[in-house]
């Protein structure tokens, strides 16, 4: 009979450990499990974030190509903002075994003033830089500040169905005065400065203001 009850309590301990050990082998898969996962995360948010920095290629491989990529229409709070641009062309430039940079160039064009920044980048990195080349190479599209961009560059390539060039700036506007002259109507404008209330649309266009806007433009 004893022997019965110590057969029974060694059951149910070995049960009960058993019980404990398999616990313990979940944990540790769990654990494994959830640490791959977040690895897996990070790596994809990590190379997801390397075209937001507008770098394409690995500062840290061997010889190579630094690419830097500038898709879409070209505005502070795009992804070819002139901030995120610059970024990936500091690292381009800077990349130890870069032997080159080439701007892969896909845009419309965008701000002037982002555009311009850009450029100046592109001009200051290169007088830091003097031995190192830049080629622009155009997708679907290089036109307006886009084109601008790479004219910064040695040497552009394009494909023969690529949109390019269409640099420049354009006012439009409309012309009103005989208009209102036939309705009646009497225009009234208070300014202060003299060009200040200039190509009004409802006045006749005045060839000093034309003059200074061309100028402008």
């Amino acid at each position: 009979m004893q022997d019965e009850e110590t057969w029974a309590r060694d059951s149910l301990r070995d049960i009960a450990l058993e019980g404990i050990r398999e616990r313990r082998r979940a944990r540790r898969w769990g654990i494994f499990f959830k640490l791959a996962v977040l690895a897996y995360l990070f790596a994809l948010l990590f190379f997801s974030a390397r075209p937001l920095l507008g770098l394409g290629a690995d500062a840290s491989a061997g010889p190579h190509t630094a690419v830097v990529e500038i898709e879409g229409p070209i505005m502070a709070d795009s992804r070819a903002s002139a901030e995120r641009v610059i970024a990936g062309l500091e690292r381009a430039f800077e990349a130890p075994q870069a032997q080159g940079v080439m701007l892969q160039i896909n845009s419309p064009g965008g701000s002037p003033v982002e555009s311009s920044r850009i450029y100046q980048a592109i001009q200051a990195l290169r007088e830091a830089h003097p031995d190192m080349p830049v080629h622009a190479v155009a997708g679907d599209a290089m036109a307006s500040g886009a084109y601008y961009i790479a004219a910064a560059a040695d040497e552009i390539h394009v494909d023969g169905a690529s949109i390019v060039g269409s640099i420049g700036v354009i006012s439009r506007g409309f012309g009103f005065s005989e208009a209102i002259d036939r309705l009646g109507i009497e225009r009234r404008v208070y300014a202060a400065g003299d060009e200040k209330a200039g190509m009004d649309p409802f006045t006749e266009p005045d060839p000093d203001e034309e003059a200074r806007m061309q100028d402008m433009l």
